[in-house]
Order: C-alpha cells, then structure tokens, then sequence
C-alpha cells in the first residue's frame, strides 16, 4: 500500500507541474518488479498489440464500451511499454489496488506483450498484424511473432486475429486452449492480383511452402491458403463483405456500417473491433455511432488549416504504414507539397534502411509541386528521393520550424510526413499555425 501511495503522490505533483508521461510506474516498477500483478483487474481486461493501428483500434474500443455503458480506462496516447502501463493502473486505482472500472483496454507494444501478459488476468487479445518494424529494436519480424507466441500456450481467453495475416493466424496454433475468433475483409477495389510491396508473408508456417493469394489488400494482408496443408482456411467470426468507397460504408454480417476513414487499413481496425464486441455480446450499434464520429488526431491523417489551405500531418514508421500514406496523398488528385520528415532516435528506430522498401516513388508525379526533407537524417531522404529520379522542388531543411515555413511557401495542399519523435514538435509548430 506505501509503495502505490508514493507512486500517486509522484503522478499528482507531475500533474501539477503540468506534466505526464510514464514515471510514476517506472518508480512503481523499480520498487516492485511484480506491481502489474498486485492489481484486481475487473472482468473485461482487452489486450491489443500488433505493429500498424494499435492505438486507433485500441480508442475504438475503448469508445464503443464507452457509449454501451461502461465504465472504461485505456492507455489513449499510446504509452504502450509497461512503465506505461503500470502509470495507468496506479492513476485509476484505490489504495487496495482495485482498478475502478468495468473495462481495461491496454495498447501494448509487441516486445512487451511477453513481459506483462502473465502479471494480468487477460480475458480479450486483439492482433492486427505484423509487419517488418524498427529491426534494430526488434529484430525480424519472426522475433516479434515467436515472443508473443510463447505466452499463449496456457492462455484461456478470447483471441481476435486478423484471418487475412498469416503471421497473425499462426498464432492460433500455438493457442490450443483460447477461444479463437477471426476477422477477414473480401476483396473489394482496392485489392490486387499481385503485391510488389515489402511482404512477409509468402510461406507456410506449418509445412514451408509457398502460400497461394486469391488477392492482396495490401502488403502481404490478403485471402491466402496452404494448398498442401490447409493453413489459412477458417470460418470468419466477422466477415466485411464489401466496402463502398464513395459513400464511406462497408457491409459486415450483412449490416451496412459506416468507416470512420476511407482507408482499406482503416476497414481492418474496424473489424477487430466488431470482433471484439462479438466476443463480448455487446450490439454493434455502439460501434456504429462511434465509427461515424469518430476523429483520427494525434498525427493519423490529422488535419490542420494554415494560410486557409489544407495541412495534413500522418506517422509512418516502417515501409507498410509509409506505403498507405502515399497511396493515401496519391489518391488525392490536388496539387500538393510535401513534407518528410525522418528522424533516427532510439524511439524511431535507429536503422532507417527501410525507406528504401517504401514506394516513395507514389509522391512522384505532376502534381507534386515540392518535396522538403527534414530531421536528423533529412539528406538520406532527399537521397532517396533523388535515386527515384526527383529533383525539381526538391529541399532539404534540417531544422524543423523552418522546414514547416518552406512547406507552407509551397502552392497546393501541404502533406507533413513525420516518423514517432518528429511527430508532436510538428503537430505543436502546425498548431501555432493555424489561421
């Protein structure tokens, strides 16, 4: 009890001094290396992890329990490690360690779910996706699915997989005893025949050999089968059977449902979260009403008016998420400027040889009237770019205030691409900007 009173007293006096963050639970942890164990979780405990959407899916939980009633704490702004996790628990809990609330849905990060799964009665695992991220942090991919396959042998709950993810539905393997539930997305107009995207997902992982794809969605997501030994062939609990773009709705279960972004990725965060829902009887209607209102910030597609000319600031992170962002602008038949901002620090990712996966060659067209590169490694980008043949309206600016001026000089639509630590300097200058 002296140990969670000193780490509230900690948070309180950083709350007053008008800060946040994930302090007092790495002071918690230091003094108790077993704290996220002391806890008495209530019923629902929602765990979602995977490397593209976790916080975006994890908010439309948290929303949809919400408007059915519930009484739900989440980690909203993404402090997925266990410091921050731990912060969390100790804000929203009394001194006997009772956690006030119905709901606990939890973003973690992929390299944590091994280091908090055991210390937390989970009742609902949610899994996006995997895609190749930060390999000097985590290394390949398959680092990432072993960790988490490891703690699901003794796991006894719900678990929510994306069915068009073979690095995803592998897990149900490995998960004897949980309640498997699966997501799929049909093709619809975006998908093709072909992807020619960094793809991890070309092999069996029973037998080795080579998975067959009737389409992709996007990078290795798609409706794939082991023709020798059946993998990937399952019953969706959830099934988007088709997706209207123009009129920003999808057909799930039969129910026409409305998208609250007009993005294929966005279709799978929506399907995780009717699964969910599914899993836990609640009606879609809550999800509905959510998913109709619902507004991306904090960097997803934000939107900021400056000069009275649209500005919008998006993350990208690794060569899947960085791919649909330029699909994303590219699909946008306005002149536009861009912005890229890529920075190596530890949270980014100190290897940035990804960028040479990502189709950066999207942003090359007519109407792309400038490109200016800025962050620590400002002049590997504006290398890329060079080696994909654009050099007119190229500018690199290493300083960031200034590299915000020039995009704002530039005719069109201005387009800010930031990776992780870039992000919330640029969403701080762009506010100052508004008009």
């Amino acid at each position: 009890m002296l140990r969670l009173m000193i780490v509230k007293i900690i948070r309180w006096l950083l709350v007053k001094l008008g800060r946040g963050g994930s302090l007092p639970g790495n002071i918690g942890l230091k003094m108790d290396s077993q704290l996220l164990s002391r806890f008495k979780m209530p019923k629902h405990v929602i765990l979602v992890t995977g490397t593209n959407g976790k916080t975006t899916t994890s908010n439309l939980i948290v929303e949809s329990l919400l408007a059915s009633g519930m009484k739900v704490i989440g980690n909203r702004r993404g402090d997925n490690l266990r410091e921050g996790i731990a912060t969390l628990l100790c804000a929203n809990s009394d001194l006997h360690y009772r956690v006030k609330a119905d709901a606990v849905v939890l973003e973690v990060d992929e390299l944590t779910i091994p280091r908090v799964f055991d210390q937390l009665p989970v009742s609902a695992f949610v899994v996006n996706n995997f895609f190749r991220d930060q390999l000097d942090r985590a290394g390949e991919m398959e680092t990432i699915v072993r960790k988490i396959e490891s703690v699901l042998p003794d796991y006894h709950g719900k678990l929510i997989l994306n069915g068009n993810d073979p690095n995803v539905v592998r897990l149900a393997d490995c998960a004897k005893q949980a309640e498997v539930l699966y997501f799929d997305v049909k093709q619809c107009a975006v998908s093709l025949s072909d992807s020619h995207e960094a793809s991890e997902g070309k092999f069996c992982p029973r037998c080795g050999g080579e998975l067959h794809y009737d389409y992709y969605q996007y990078s290795h997501i798609g409706q794939f089968s082991c023709p020798r030994d059946g993998f990937g062939r399952h019953e969706a609990a959830v099934c988007v059977e088709s997706i209207d773009f123009n009129t920003q709705t999808m057909v799930v279960n039969a129910q026409t449902l409305p998208m609250f972004q007009n993005a294929i990725y966005a279709v799978y965060n929506c399907a995780a979260v009717l699964t969910l829902l599914k899993a836990l009887d609640i009606s879609w209607e809550y999800a509905a009403r959510v998913f109709a209102e619902f507004e991306l910030n904090d960097g997803r597609n934000e939107t900021f008016m400056i000069n009275h000319e649209k500005c919008v600031l998006n993350l990208i992170k690794n060569p899947t998420g960085a791919n649909e962002v330029m699909k994303m602008i590219a699909h946008d038949e306005q002149k536009r400027s861009v912005l890229i901002v890529l920075n190596d620090n530890d949270q980014d990712g100190r290897d940035v040889s990804w960028i040479w996966d990502a189709h950066f060659d999207l942003l090359i067209d007519p109407l792309t009237e400038c490109i200016v590169c800025s962050g620590t490694r400002a002049y590997d980008m504006a290398l890329r770019l060079k080696y994909e043949g654009y050099n007119v309206g190229l500018q690199v600016e290493e300083n960031l205030s200034q590299a915000i001026d020039k995009l704002c000089e530039c005719p069109g639509t201005h387009m800010v691409i930031s990776t992780y630590t870039a992000l919330q300097q640029c969403r701080s200058i762009l506010r100052r900007k508004v008009s």
